[in-house]
């Protein structure tokens, strides 16, 4: 029988999280040897009582460290329990546990990362900012891992072993990531279309709500970032070089053009700007062989 373990983050959420924990043993049913665990990120309300209550095990953080630094709890505690397949899903009951069951079935079928999306077959956003950013990180990541995305930030997922002993160093979510991850070691990705139930913002974000969205585009386009350059620094570089030399030569052409015209040497300080942009970009080259080269041996 499948060992499966369920893993719920959860901040101050005791008026969702029992409906959430029995509908999740009611979907599993004994279809599954299953375990639930539940990481309370130090709330101050009945969480962790709630969740012993229904039998989850539950790991208690001393203060509130935030989504990453949750699951990154989750992951280590989960494979102490040698899971064959590990899911991933919400204390506010946002994704519905009868997905569950198809969630680890795909992972059985041979795939060792599937995410719940809640857009592959309809748009599920409920505000223009969170459709666009969600568009944006998913042609993202459909770019960088050769699989097409459609839900770039969804927490709904079910994993293997080999993804879970890939490690996660972000300190600020871990959605994409994981898939970045888990594409570049060669892991199989796919996903499963859900239909999400609309709830409040999650309290594991820790942000005013206001600002939330832009707040939240700008630390995952970072954390984006930061692995762009870890796996693909030749190009991520080469970008940059590329950009600074072909500035610098436009630049020398057009000084060429000048003098070619008028026979006056003019714009000494455009054509330093010109050679310190060419000298830049090569110089910004190098450093990207040199980093492919130190990612290749490693």
């Amino acid at each position: 029988m499948t060992n499966v373990i369920v893993t719920i983050p959860a901040y101050n959420e005791e008026n969702s999280l029992g409906q959430v924990l029995q509908d999740i043993r009611a979907n599993l049913g004994k279809r599954y040897k299953y375990k639930i665990l539940v990481v309370d990120d130090g709330s101050t309300d009945g969480t962790a009582q709630i969740a012993k209550q229904n039998g989850a095990i539950v790991i208690s953080h001393p203060r509130n460290y935030g989504l990453a630094e949750t699951f990154k709890t989750e992951i280590s505690e989960c494979l102490k329990h040698k899971p064959d397949v590990i899911v991933h899903t919400d204390a506010d009951g946002q994704y519905p546990a009868e997905y569950i069951p198809v969630l680890i079935e795909k992972v059985l079928e041979g795939n060792h990362l599937v995410l719940g999306s809640r857009f592959k077959q309809s748009k599920h956003a409920d505000s223009i900012v969170k459709d666009l950013t969600n568009r944006i990180f998913a042609a993202a990541l459909s770019s960088m891992t050769k699989y097409k995305i459609t839900d770039s930030t969804t927490g709904f997922r079910a994993f293997t072993k080999d993804i879970a002993n890939l490690g996660i160093i972000s300190n600020h979510t871990y959605t994409q990531e994981q898939i970045i991850r888990a594409a570049r070691s060669r892991l199989k990705i796919a996903e499963v279309p859900i239909a999400a139930r609309k709830t409040r913002q999650s309290r594991l974000m820790k942000s005013y709500p206001l600002f939330h969205p832009i707040e939240y585009a700008v630390k995952a386009w970072i954390n984006i970032f930061r692995i762009y350059r870890d796996y693909e620094p030749l190009k991520f570089f080469g970008y940059f070089g590329s950009g600074a030399m072909t500035t610098g030569l436009l630049l020398g052409l057009w000084l060429f053009a000048i003098y070619f015209n008028t026979g006056r040497v003019g714009h000494p300080n455009t054509a330093i700007l010109s050679m310190l942009l060419i000298i830049s970009g090569l110089q910004i080259f190098l450093f990207g062989f040199l980093a492919d080269m130190q990612r290749t041996r490693s």
